[in-house]
């Protein structure tokens, strides 16, 4: 399978199978999806006017040279590893512990309603907290690293539950030989010095709320009475990740169909001074009229060109940042694994309420028909786990043919389901936009390397 395209200077082939990306010229990138079925002479009758002969000649020398090489043209060789994915043991990698839900801001795009799920206001007890802690390690089975994320609605407004439970791991860290890495996901309104120094201190990563500019931000994101959010929070956010060092944290936003200039937000940002930026594109019923739409797409793949062309500029002028979705791997990048599953949902990581009861990820939290178990009696819903270890990219029709399935690795389960009711299928919009934010990764490469 091969996917070409153009990026600023560069002509870029991929090789789906093999992973090869190649950086070629006019010629052979007009070629190479007819090298392989046609001969020489055959494309050089058809090519005459447009190219000098010799160079017809040197294109499909070249492109023959890297099929022989196993870099072009590859088979697929990936679906034959399925039977054994699918027998693979399930071990439990990584909670995500919804600490509170309950929230202090009143986000229209809230996918928790406002941090209750759909149910009750609720705080996870310490109680809780440690038996989940209990269950990861006895369901990470032999593997070492283990992460715990801290989620909510808010969850500094949980903030003793959070230290007594990371206390709890600590000690359970020396017992059994784990590692414990603690993530927070916040809105900022609740941090203080003391809450900053904790969390620079003991979390590996913190994720920071904010939409971008003042105006996009409190439009989407206002207090709960009314009032935006912004200038009470930026300042925090600045505190914290300068004593952070400015490593290992991510701004963390959500563009909607009332900013579809996203790029301008992503900007801002950086010009308060955060290097580390992730803007995700809303998911949302079409009734919503923030929710984004098909005329959407091609607005928004325009969007991130331009972020990716403005990317480039900024770091030649040595002046560089990191956009998440722009962060591609293409020397080592994801295990098989991750290429056939992606986030392991269902198996690997599993979302924690605030009464112990787990489902496949915070996006499926209050859904009972997906409840899988309860951190006292562990997973209990073997069929509801089956059915996510089966989901994989050779279980969804639309992924099998697709040039971005070992990069995105089939998309949400949980934006499948809820578009589809389907967990094996896939939400189209987002496909767009991740296959746009591919060759936007592969681009910048290419016009830095």
């Amino acid at each position: 399978m091969i996917h070409k395209f153009r990026f600023e200077n560069s002509n870029i082939v991929m090789d789906i199978h093999s992973g090869s990306i190649h950086l070629v010229d006019e010629v052979a990138y007009t070629l190479v999806e007819e090298a392989e079925k046609l001969s020489k002479e055959a494309l050089i009758e058809k090519y005459k006017e447009e190219f000098e002969i010799e160079a017809i000649n040197e294109a499909y020398e070249e492109l023959m040279s890297l099929k022989e090489e196993g870099m072009l043209y590859t088979a697929d060789q990936y679906e034959t590893l399925v039977p054994a994915f699918l027998n693979r043991e399930p071990v439990v990698k990584a909670l995500c512990l919804h600490v509170a839900h309950d929230c202090n801001l009143k986000c229209k795009y809230c996918f928790a309603g406002e941090g209750e799920y759909h149910g009750h206001r609720s705080l996870m007890s310490i109680e809780v907290g440690k038996k989940a802690v209990d269950f990861i390690i006895e369901n990470s089975k032999h593997r070492k690293n283990i992460e715990i994320d801290f989620f909510g609605g808010e969850p500094l407004m949980n903030w003793e539950m959070v230290k007594e439970t990371v206390a709890y791991a600590r000690e359970r860290e020396k017992e059994t030989g784990k590692n414990f890495r603690f993530t927070m996901t916040t809105n900022g309104v609740l941090l203080n010095d003391e809450i900053i120094d904790y969390l620079n201190e003991n979390m590996h990563n913190v994720v920071l709320s904010l939409d971008g500019r003042p105006e996009v931000n409190d439009h989407m994101r206002p207090t709960a009475n009314g009032k935006g959010s912004y200038d009470v929070i930026l300042p925090k956010f600045k505190k914290l990740v300068e004593k952070r060092g400015n490593q290992k944290y991510y701004l963390r936003g959500t563009f909607t169909h009332h900013n579809l200039d996203f790029s301008e937000d992503v900007k801002h940002m950086t010009e308060q001074g955060f290097k580390e930026v992730s803007v995700e594109p809303v998911v949302a019923p079409n009734e919503m009229d923030y929710a984004l739409k098909e005329g959407d797409i091609p607005a928004l793949c325009a969007e991130y060109e331009k972020l990716a062309k403005y990317i480039v500029k900024q770091t030649r002028q040595g002046d560089s940042f990191n956009f998440f979705h722009f962060m591609v791997d293409l020397e080592g990048g994801p295990c098989i694994h991750k290429r056939l599953a992606g986030c392991g949902s269902g198996t690997e990581y599993l979302a924690v309420t605030p009464e112990g009861d787990l489902y496949p990820c915070h996006q499926f939290v209050g859904m009972e028909e997906f409840k899988m178990g309860t951190v006292d009696e562990g997973v209990t819903n073997l069929e509801m786990r089956g059915k996510f270890e089966k989901c994989n990219v050779y279980s969804k029709d639309e992924c099998k043919s697709c040039w971005a399935k070992f990069f995105c690795s089939g998309g949400c389960a949980a934006n499948s389901y809820n578009f589809h009711g389907d967990i094996h299928h896939v939400y189209e919009i987002g496909c767009a936009l991740q296959k746009k934010r591919l060759e936007c990764a592969i681009g910048i490469k290419a016009e830095l390397s």
